[in-house]
């Protein structure tokens, strides 16, 4: 893994990915301009200094590319590109707008897979899936009430400074996208 900072792209399943990564390497990250609003997760992606994204908003996005640019400069930084949460059985297209960050900050790019698996099997885990019309508490009970959950990050090889510099961000997002494709 990259020293400088540098640009995560991960799959998103859960919540709980923002933990995980968290965990893994302490970094920033992307969220919908919703979780502010969030109880206790909305305060805590604040303290984290998360930066917010109002989805319906062209302009908006074009000013939290350049945000996120800006912190490039000193700070890392994780995006969810698939724009939603997933079961995790397949990764959802990128949406490549995010990526254009990493390449106005000459940053490199790194691919990070999260799969969620039940211990006592091996097999992937549904349990921490946030999906659909799913509540952030029912989310929050079908974890606290699966003991046998594992997660695994895989890190892939980064997309490096020097090949950013003459990449576009579709090709930064179909790179992520197949590198973690291949690893779930």
């Amino acid at each position: 893994m990259t020293s400088s900072p540098h640009l995560l792209a991960s799959n998103h399943i859960s919540w709980l990915d923002i933990h995980v990564i968290n965990a893994f390497k302490p970094v920033r990250f992307v969220a919908k301009s919703e979780v502010r609003g969030w109880p206790v997760f909305g305060w805590m992606a604040e303290q984290l200094g998360t930066v917010f994204i109002r989805r319906d908003s062209a302009r908006h996005a074009r000013q939290v590319v350049d945000q996120i640019a800006e912190v490039l400069k000193a700070e890392s930084v994780c995006i969810f590109p698939e724009g939603t949460s997933s079961s995790g059985e397949s990764v959802l297209p990128f949406k490549p707008n995010l990526f254009e960050s990493a390449i106005l900050a000459n940053a490199p790019v790194l691919p990070i897979a999260i799969v969620y698996r039940k211990r006592s099997t091996g097999l992937k885990s549904d349990a921490p899936a946030f999906i659909g019309d799913m509540g952030l508490l029912e989310s929050m009970s079908n974890v606290i009430s699966n003991r046998d959950i594992e997660v695994q990050l895989h890190l892939m090889e980064p997309y490096l400074t020097d090949e950013v510099k003459s990449s576009d961000r579709k090709e930064l997002a179909i790179y992520c996208q197949e590198s973690i494709t291949k690893t779930i």
